[in-house]
């Protein structure tokens, strides 16, 4: 049997074939061989397929606005923002440092040879937002494009992609500017802060009069800049709400996209499955075109605003969303969760945790490993986990959902749980001890620590 290009790919892809990039032993070859004609014509279809659903799915992630430039762009006018006046938007435009300081990245895979050297030699003017236009002329800007006119040189409209909040880079290149780390919760992205810069937030002003019928755009934009890095409220056009009864930010921490195989429930507070909450962000968040249905929002007492303005059942022509979220759904479930670095954690310490976590701290009843969290329905009551019900209840079965723990140590910064209300997994630790009247040593605790650190 004869297989294409594209079936040594897949092949490649999966294991079958000898990575150049990993170290051949005497036997691979052999046993490779014999591997390859087990498959069946049926396999190789399904594994390119496979392969096919990822590429396409990575593509989408990383550069697909599902139509949301209308909202960004010609609704918010944001890109006139960017731009600033002296390249036809208005006021002082959006510098590379400026975006640097806000968290947004740069792909160095997207910049030219050139380009990367005068940037080493210090040839590029960082302060012009010229220089941003440029970067996003060539979609180096991690999670946003942009829409030129015929001409290439005025920014006619921009809008975002799944990248923006749930990827970044390894700096690699320099601070903000490296490789792609698609999965990564963007704990540095101000995502507020850019919203803010809009010179147009009426759409908003208008969706959360509903709720709050003396809101103006200045509380907007007040509102907008209280999350802070790392930090989102997608609840907030759902239900009006800004802040918690004790007077903070309503936001909620980025949670990362990797290692979401085999879970079941996404998003801190369950909503629904990966596929589910990607249609609710795709459609009811990034403003796309496309289709989107859960009547669960049309309760009017719980969601307000959601229920007047029919977030239920969405349906916008043309539908640029729904043909996407497979091959989306695929290459997200193939993101792997990150392994820490060497040198990371004390492998000795973390054995020991690793004993406590599955035995006498019973962290394993909810996060069973290897998914760490539940198989099945993996929500709790608030009591549960000894802390209070304001997140909960902006969802509709208000409960937690049990976080996956696995790459726990790439976003550490902006602190644990759904609100970053532990700076420290000792923090964490002492909690649960606590609350489940554990009565572990501090010895017992900082080996827990360096099992989590090794996920």
């Amino acid at each position: 049997m004869k297989f294409s290009s594209t079936a040594c790919a897949a092949l490649a892809a999966v294991g079958y074939l000898t990575v150049a990039t990993e170290p051949a032993h005497a036997e691979q070859p052999a046993r490779q061989a014999s591997d390859i004609r087990a498959l069946s014509r049926t396999d190789l279809q399904n594994l390119r397929f496979a392969l096919d659903q990822i590429k396409e799915g990575r593509q989408i992630f990383r550069y697909d606005t599902f139509g949301d430039e209308t909202f960004w762009g010609d609704a918010l006018r944001l890109h006139t923002a960017i731009a600033g006046s002296a390249n036809g938007g208005v006021g002082a435009g959006l510098s590379p440092k400026a975006a640097l300081a806000t968290g947004l990245k740069v792909d160095v895979d997207a910049l030219p040879d050139r380009l990367r050297n005068d940037l080493q030699k210090g040839r590029v003017d960082l302060d012009s937002p010229a220089t941003t236009l440029a970067l996003l002329k060539l979609d180096a800007v991690v999670g946003v494009r942009g829409f030129f006119d015929d001409s290439g040189n005025r920014l006619r409209s921009v809008g975002i992609t799944c990248a923006l909040c749930h990827s970044t880079v390894d700096d690699s290149f320099a601070p903000g500017i490296g490789r792609r780390l698609d999965g990564w919760a963007a704990r540095d992205l101000n995502v507020g802060e850019i919203i803010a810069l809009a010179p147009n937030v009426q759409p908003l002003v208008d969706l959360l009069r509903i709720a709050v019928p003396s809101i103006d755009a200045a509380t907007v934009r007040t509102v907008l800049r209280s999350w802070g890095p790392g930090k989102f409220d997608a609840e907030l056009l759902m239900d009006g709400k800004a802040t918690r009864p004790d007077g903070k930010p309503a936001a909620t921490l980025l949670p990362p996209a990797f290692g979401l195989a085999g879970v079941n429930l996404h998003t801190w507070t369950g909503w629904g499955s990966v596929t589910h909450w990607n249609g609710f962000v795709a459609s009811l968040e990034m403003q796309g075109q496309g289709t989107f249905f859960d009547p669960r929002l049309n309760d009017s007492v719980k969601f307000p605003i959601a229920a007047e303005a029919g977030f239920g059942d969405v349906r916008r022509t043309p539908d640029l969303i729904t043909a996407r979220l497979g091959p989306l759904h695929v290459y997200q479930l193939s993101l792997p969760a990150p392994r820490p670095p060497r040198g990371s954690f004390d492998a000795a310490a973390a054995q020991r945790g690793k004993t406590l976590f599955e035995g006498r701290a019973d962290c394993a009843r909810c996060h069973v490993p290897p998914l760490f969290t539940e198989p099945g329905w993996n929500m709790h009551e608030p009591e549960e986990i000894g802390i209070d019900s304001f997140q909960a209840e902006r969802s509709p079965d208000e409960r937690y959902r049990t976080a996956p723990l696995k790459g726990l140590w790439t976003h550490c910064k902006g602190g644990y749980y759904h609100d970053g209300r532990f700076a420290r997994l000792e923090d964490v630790i002492d909690h649960y001890d606590r609350v489940l009247s554990l009565a572990l040593s501090a010895d017992e605790k900082a080996d827990l620590v360096q099992y989590l650190k090794s996920l």
